[in-house]
Order: C-alpha cells, then sequence, then structure tokens
C-alpha cells in the first residue's frame, strides 16, 4: 500500500543524501510529560540534534499515515488530542487503518525509522521488564523492537520504575548489545547507576560507531542500545528518587493501574513526589541523549 508514510521534506532529503538523521519518539510529548512541557521537550531536543549537525525526524500518527519529521503545529496537535492513542507495535496498523491519531513508542518508532532507511533513534528511557511481570507478564515492546530491529537507541537507560535486573538480562537474552558511553554501568534514568554492568564500555563516540557499525556488518538482526548516564548535576537526588518511586509504586499497585497506562501514571506521580524535580531531570537526560544521538548519526555517516 502507498501513502502509509509521509516523510517531511527535509527529513527525506537528508536520508536521500546520506546526511545524519536521528529519529524521535511522540509518547514523551503525549504520555510521558504534562503539556505543554512535552511539546516544549520535543522541540528543545530537535534543537539540539540540529546544533549538533543531524536533522531530526520526531514520528508520529496523523490522518491516517505514520508521519516521519512532524512539525510544531502536528505536535502540537498530538499532545492536544483527547485520549491520544499510545502506539505500539501490536496496534500500529490498526491505529493508521482507521486514520486515528497516535504517539509512538520506543518500538513501534524504531520500527517506521528504519523502514525509512534511518539508523539512529533518541529517547529518555526504553520500557522493559515490570516489577510485577512474574505476575502480569508485562514486558515492554520496546524490548521486541530492539531484538529485530537493527537500529542503535541512544538512552539513559530503562525507566527507573522497572525491574532493571530483569530489563538487562532480557536484553542479553534476546541478543541486543549494551553500549556504555563512558560507563561501566548501566544507567537507572534519574540516576547514573544501577549496579548492573554493560556488556561494553565506549569512550568516545568514534568507538561507539565503530562498534555500532560493525554490529549492523555483521547482520546479526537486532538493534544496539546506548546507555548514555544523565549529567552528574541533573542526578535526582537518591532519597527522592526512592522515597517517590516507593510511594509511585504503591499508588499504582493500590489503584490498580495496568497495561499501557503503567508508565506513564508512576512518571506523573514521580513527578508530583518530587515536587517536579524528576521532570528536570528528565528534561535534562532527554537533550543529553539527543546530543549524543546526533554525535554518532554524524560519526556513523563520515565512516560508513
Amino acid at each position: 500500500m502507498t501513502g502509509l508514510y509521509v516523510c517531511a521534506h527535509e527529513v527525506a532529503d537528508a536520508i536521500a543524501r546520506g546526511r545524519p538523521v536521528v529519529a524521535l519518539e511522540t509518547t514523551l510529548v503525549t504520555h510521558g510529560l504534562p503539556h505543554p512541557h512535552g511539546v516544549s521537550a520535543a522541540l528543545a531536543v530537535e534543537k539540539e540534534i540540529r546544533e549538533g549537525g543531524a536533522i531530526p525526524a520526531t514520528i508520529g500518527i496523523l490522518r491516517g499515515a505514520i508521519r516521519i519529521g512532524l512539525t510544531h503545529a502536528e505536535l502540537k496537535e498530538l499532545a492536544t488530542t483527547p485520549g491520544i492513542i499510545k502506539v505500539n507495535l501490536s496496534n500500529l496498523a490498526a491505529t493508521v487503518a482507521a486514520g486515528c491519531p497516535g504517539a509512538t513508542t520506543v518500538a513501534a518508532t524504531m520500527f517506521a525509522a528504519h523502514a525509512q532507511g534511518i539508523s539512529v533513534l533518541a529517547t529518555g528511557g526504553i520500557g522493559g521488564v515490570h516489577r510485577d511481570a512474574s505476575i502480569s507478564g508485562d514486558v515492554s515492546a520496546d524490548l521486541t523492537a530492539l531484538s529485530r530491529t537493527p537500529i542503535a537507541v541512544v538512552c539513559a537507560g530503562a525507566k527507573a520504575i522497572l525491574d532493571l535486573p530483569r530489563t538487562v538480562e532480557m536484553l542479553e537474552t534476546l541478543g541486543v548489545p549494551v553500549f556504555g558511553l563512558q560507563t561501566n554501568e548501566f544507567p537507572a534514568f534519574y540516576r547514573r547507576s544501577s549496579g548492573l554492568s554493560v556488556d561494553r564500555r565506549m569512550d568516545t563516540i568514534e568507538e561507539l560507531a565503530s562498534a555500532t557499525r560493525a554490529h549492523f556488518a555483521l547482520g546479526l538482526g537486532t538493534g544496539v542500545l546506548i546507555a548514555n548516564p544523565i549529567p552528574v548535576s541533573d542526578e535526582l537526588p537518591s532519597e527522592t528518587y526512592e522515597r517517590a518511586l516507593e510511594t509511585a509504586l504503591s499508588d499504582a499497585e493500590r489503584q490498580d493501574v495496568r497495561g499501557r497506562s503503567v508508565t506513564p501514571f508512576l512518571l506523573e506521580r514521580l513527578r508530583v513526589l518530587s515536587e517536579g524535580e524528576s521532570l528536570r531531570s528528565n528534561l535534562a537526560l532527554l537533550t543529553n541523549n539527543a546530543r549524543v544521538a546526533a554525535q554518532l548519526a554524524t560519526a556513523l555517516g563520515r565512516s560508513g
């Protein structure tokens, strides 16, 4: 079928010319941050990518098409649509076919970006194995996408609300390499350290690009996870983080929050319980990841 993808001219031109492009998801805009913070964060991330010499390609679903490279007006439209659909691999086709607006998760964004020839994606933190997964079976489709989509995802680890040890173990099981940028440990989103090891530490963008390119050239078929810790100055204080997280998890259990609603519920509770500190940290790690993603996309293009 034609018309399922609409690629902005700037993005299409950059892809055709072999210029660096960085894909961006949109659940950040609609479910990760309260309006208008989501839109302003998306624009700040796009600005960071441009300043890094790459072209941002923010992805979302509008009017029956997957749109690669949303305008400011389209971002605002997604952010202000009541009951906006959180689009994953399982409901991507149905959302497009129905003509409904939707915000793409990391998994759906990876799929769409790869289909257009984009090899780098920047996000805050990936989804993973939820803390009650042994009972609920709740494991993010981000891990499924990473297991079968050859694209590099730059993140500050997995979202702090998850079961990080099981998430890291699942990444290994699925054959997804985790490269730590100037770190030996898997980051914990708001915190730099989780006590869990990455597969290999890389101290420069050039090292990172070389290993990423080798992974793709070998045809291993999986994505690559780039673990980029939040800057030291922007870490959420340990006491604030632990207290807010414990309360948020308890609130979710008491209110029986399930499925796709869990992550946005917990992130919003963390924002409230930390008196906005988690929002500040979130914005800082997002722009930091965008900066690294632009550098990586540029390096991959230089030596590709």
